[in-house]
């Protein structure tokens, strides 16, 4: 009963807000447009929306069918796309999501050795989704998911690619910058600098400060990773980094890292796919380039 069509046509009002307009995009005659809709109200015996003067305002029905529309639909083009790449020989689209926001120069050192092996297939990283990334997973936005904080659940395989150490970096001018390890109470009075992402989600907070019950003087939060440099270079506060990134950028800015507590805090990248798909040639390739690629290009002493 539900249509293709019927799914644009909602989709395209929502975008547009009239029906003459979704109609143009849709390439449809506003009748051709509201005859398809008509049909389908008297199928399913309900109105999908009402007319408030030259508004249009959508049902209970309606807005659930907008939903699965714009849920629907993306799946349905990324079809379409991967069919016409078959018809055309070519390889196809790899997209990879982020969840590890300084992991970007990692991640670059995998994709050009993978892509010179496979020169007809594109690659996109996105580093923002709308339900998150094992959502994006699932719902087939992304074909790889690299995080460091894997999600155990069925239907996702996860595979540990890259082994790093967790540090706190400060200025060369921050009194912690004599020693060698941090404990959370010496964090009460600084100022830390984190990625815009829940607190309860951040190692430095789960793993660190919060079982010790300690807070930090003040928290705030940055999307640039060189933004977050500069503001620890300057002696504005602390923050926490990869200690292969922060081993790299110390060559260059007055910054040291630190070990937090006495063990440390280790991490590893892990690579988020399908199970269904895990044996796909080019997920597997990938896989394979990101386990052998050199660490010693990361983790330097």
């Amino acid at each position: 009963m539900i249509e293709r069509s019927h799914l644009s046509i909602l989709d395209q009002i929502d975008r547009h807000g009239s029906l003459t307009k979704a109609g143009e995009a849709l390439h449809l005659t506003q009748s051709a447009l509201s005859h398809k809709i008509s049909k389908l109200q008297q199928q399913m015996g309900g109105a999908l929306w009402v007319k408030e003067g030259r508004k249009l305002k959508l049902t209970p029905a309606g807005n659930y069918l907008l939903k699965e529309a714009k849920r629907l639909l993306p799946q349905l083009e990324r079809l379409d796309r991967r069919l016409l790449e078959h018809a055309r020989g070519e390889l196809g689209r790899l997209n990879i999501g982020m969840e590890c926001h300084p992991c970007y120069q990692w991640l670059l050192g995998v994709i050009d050795p993978f892509m010179q092996q496979r020169p007809g297939l594109e690659v996109d990283v996105k580093q923002r989704f709308q339900f998150g990334g094992m959502a994006a997973l699932f719902n087939h936005e992304i074909d790889i998911l690299v995080t460091p904080d894997p999600v155990l659940t069925f239907g996702v395989t996860f595979e540990p690619v890259f082994a790093y150490e967790q540090v706190l970096i400060v200025s060369n001018q921050n009194p912690l910058a004599t020693k060698n390890l941090v404990m959370p109470e010496e964090l009460r009075d600084q100022v830390l600098y984190t990625y815009p992402v829940a607190s309860e989600r951040l190692d430095i907070f789960a793993q660190f400060l919060t079982p010790a019950r300690q807070q930090p003087k003040s928290h705030k939060t940055l999307e640039a990773t060189e933004m977050i440099l500069h503001m620890v270079a300057s002696n504005r506060g602390v923050a926490t980094l990869p200690k292969w990134l922060a081993t790299r950028h110390a060559q260059s800015l007055p910054i040291r890292a630190l070990s937090l507590g006495r063990a440390g805090i280790h991490k590893q990248i892990h690579l988020g796919v399908r199970s269904s798909e895990r044996e796909l040639p080019h997920l597997s390739r990938f896989i394979e380039v990101a386990k052998s690629q050199d660490t010693g290009n990361f983790l330097i002493d």
